[in-house]
């Protein structure tokens, strides 16, 4: 069945909005032209012959798949250079998004296992904000997080590693496969995480149970729980999240392509929303989903029937739930009453 069409107004007004996106992994916005081009740069052979046999590989059937190709795609960078084009060609897109606050995900470990160092990383990536804000006005943070696939040690490892850069990081996030690898795995190093005054987020309930989420909450301590769908099927869940207003961070188009919600027409942000929830739209990894953060508003929009004061409310929800000051929350706010 063809989705609808949204009202031409309603088109406009999901592009203007401002808004605050706070769940894009940086490594998931490599293009497959930029790829290319890093990879004739550093001089690192690619297992396709094109940007279109490359483009072809994204056919993804859960969460695992995606990884595979996701570390791939990574393999190409290597120097400071590197993350901050990877990061500049992202918050470019952004602005034209209207993205006036973006909280950037980067992960270490699939950096620093192959001989890059953590310096060049959180350099690039960090120079690239700043030179955003100074070129764009967009605020941009960066989320260091832990590879939940590896081990515990591992991610303490990391953060050790990444601490003498902590004034380019505001927070500690868990991403990776998420099935058969709870939050609890990650006590000591979340908890390490927080007495280096880090905000604390994490991947939980995309494709993990509702018991993942609990988890993340009362374990890790997590301020803002990222995907957080399937809480659903937790009545209780639920009332808590609503009742504490801790921020779900959705990524339909990401849920789409992983088959969390195979038809865009049947994802649940509508009910969140309804039960009282802080849900946010954002992007994941739009190079392989399909979708910046506006292409994410209007095919969810469009497939849900969701209207003007649901994207209000979005775009609201996107700035209490963001980790900026009080002061640059209010003045986005004023800006959505225009």
């Amino acid at each position: 069945m063809a989705q609808p069409s949204l009202p031409d107004s309603l088109t406009r007004l999901l592009a203007a909005l401002p808004k605050a996106e706070l769940h894009v992994h940086i490594e998931g916005t490599l293009e497959p032209e930029m790829i290319f081009a890093l990879a004739a740069r550093n001089g690192v052979s690619l297992p396709y012959d094109s940007v279109e046999a490359l483009r072809r590989a994204y056919a993804f059937t859960d969460l695992q798949s995606f990884l595979d190709i996701y570390y791939a795609g990574a393999s190409v960078l290597l120097h400071e250079q590197d993350f901050y084009d990877m990061a500049m060609a992202y918050l470019e897109r952004a602005v034209a998004d209207h993205v006036v606050r973006a909280e950037i995900f980067f992960d270490p470990q699939t950096h620093t296992a192959r001989g890059v160092a953590m310096q060049a990383v959180i350099g690039g990536l960090h120079r690239a904000c700043q030179d955003a804000r100074q070129r764009w006005g967009i605020s941009a943070e960066l989320i260091l997080c832990f590879l939940r696939h590896l081990s515990e040690d591992d991610a303490l490892a990391t953060l050790e590693a990444a601490l003498p850069w902590r004034d380019r990081f505001i927070g500690a996030g868990l991403d990776s496969s998420e099935v058969g690898h709870p939050p609890a795995k990650f006590a000591r190093v979340f908890e390490r995480a927080r007495a280096e005054g880090l905000h604390v987020v994490a991947h939980a309930g995309e494709e993990g149970p509702p018991e993942y989420i609990w988890q993340a909450l009362d374990i890790l301590k997590a301020e803002r729980i990222d995907h957080g769908v399937q809480a659903v099927h937790d009545p209780a869940l639920m009332r808590r999240l609503a009742e504490e207003r801790i921020p779900l961070t959705v990524c339909p188009l990401s849920n789409q392509k992983l088959r969390v919600f195979p038809d865009l027409r049947q994802h649940n942000l509508p009910a969140l929303l309804e039960a009282g929830l802080c849900a946010t739209i954002n992007s994941d990894d739009p190079a392989y989903f399909g979708g910046y953060i506006n292409d994410n508003f209007a095919q969810t929009f469009a497939a849900t029937g969701m209207v003007a004061e649901q994207a209000y409310q979005l775009a609201a929800n996107s700035f209490e739930a963001s980790f900026a000051p009080e002061s640059e929350k209010s003045r986005w706010l004023e800006q959505l009453k225009r």
